[in-house]
């Protein structure tokens, strides 16, 4: 059924979200002080950059997205995604693309950088909701089920590792298998899905040596406490001096000098040196309740494709959120993944904003008809 007669949106979703973004912003703005101190950037431009791309242009991005029937997004889902493929692939451009740290992920449009691998989750959750939901009645053969799947976690897998970018396309093959378990998938195939990304993270970490490096730093991070285990460890310093309550907003010492990307994928660490265990438990809390309350929506959404939409970007986000805090606490390898909502970057902000206007647009619908 096509029912177009949306409730409200989901207000405690929406509530959540506002939490996090503004609460985020300060964190953010606490932690640029110390990559301002080193660099002597200017902190205008930074937090100018993260609020109007990110928080200005994320909340038109999220209104938009938010007022657009979901199920449109049906009809498009092939063009978006070969759209988004194209423009991630546009970073190998000379003189567009734009490298950092030996990876080309960037576009360079001269007043700012955007990173269009963000954009690409977009795509790719929403074909695979298409793909899944058209077929989920045969989701148990290998034809219609397991072979169309694989092939677009293949090629999305081309597109971001030739960057290279695994950790986004880690995440984004984590979305996919929620889908794919979600839409009906026999164990079995689970079971060769998981053993073929076994084996893939395995050639991976063989073939690109600092993969290997932060698995064998996870698992000895006091073997080379000034090179490959430095930012591990000093990251636990951080989240060790700040105690129970922490040493209050501003004041963290590890962000000044000695914790490297303070305001990316370190910020979690200088946020706990602030706020403490306390502080670290409350944030975590929220993304708890976050996290239930867009699995919530997926479960009541009308039918399969705004289910899968739902399940694949609170997946997208929520199991990025926690690898990154998992990995500056010590029980995960480091990703370089940043934290949602709060590290730097507009185009990933932006891009989660975006997201989450569409899993709002899924909640006006609910229980407006059986899922189909």
């Amino acid at each position: 059924m096509n029912n177009r007669n949306p409730k409200s949106i989901d207000t405690i979703l929406l509530a959540l979200i506002f939490i996090l973004v503004v609460g985020g912003f300060f964190i953010f703005s606490s932690a640029s002080l110390g990559l301002l101190a080193r660099s002597g950037a200017s902190f205008g431009s930074v937090a100018f950059s993260q609020f109007f791309f990110g928080i200005v242009g994320g909340g038109i991005a999220m209104l938009i997205t938010s007022n657009v029937f979901y199920r449109n997004w049906r009809q498009y889902a092939f063009y978006i995604f070969v759209a988004t493929a194209f423009f991630t692939l546009a970073v190998f451009i000379p003189g567009l693309g734009m490298t950092h740290g030996g990876a080309t992920r960037w576009l360079d449009l001269g007043f700012t950088t955007i990173q269009p691998s963000e954009l690409l989750k977009i795509g790719f959750v929403v074909y695979i909701a298409t793909l899944l939901s058209g077929t989920h009645r045969q989701i148990e053969t290998w034809r219609y089920g397991v072979l169309p799947f694989m092939g677009v976690i293949a090629v999305t897998g081309l597109i971001t590792l030739s960057l290279p970018d695994t950790d986004t396309f880690l995440i984004m093959v984590m979305a996919g298998v929620a889908m794919f378990v979600t839409a009906g998938a026999h164990w079995k195939h689970i079971l060769i899905l998981a053993l073929t990304g076994v084996v893939l993270l395995a050639t991976v970490a063989f073939m690109r040596p600092y993969i290997m490096e932060r698995i064998t730093t996870f698992m000895h991070p006091d073997q080379d406490q000034l090179g490959s285990g430095y930012q591990i460890n000093q990251s636990l310093i951080a989240i060790g001096s700040g105690g129970w309550f922490g040493r209050g907003y501003g004041q963290s010492i590890q962000k000044f000098e000695y914790l490297p990307e303070p305001i990316g994928d370190s910020v979690f660490a200088v946020y706990a040196e602030e706020f403490g265990f306390m502080g670290s438990f409350v944030l975590i809390l929220i993304l708890a309740f976050f996290t239930f309350r867009g699995f919530k929506i997926a479960t009541q959404s009308n039918d399969i494709f705004g289910m899968l939409l739902v399940v694949g970007f609170m997946t997208l986000i929520v199991s990025q959120a926690f690898l990154n805090i998992a990995a500056m606490a010590g029980i995960a390898p480091l990703s370089g993944l940043p934290l949602p909502f709060i590290s730097h970057g507009g185009t990933a902000l932006m891009t989660t904003l975006a997201m989450l206007g569409i899993v709002l647009n899924v909640s006006k619908y609910q229980n407006h008809s059986p899922r189909a």
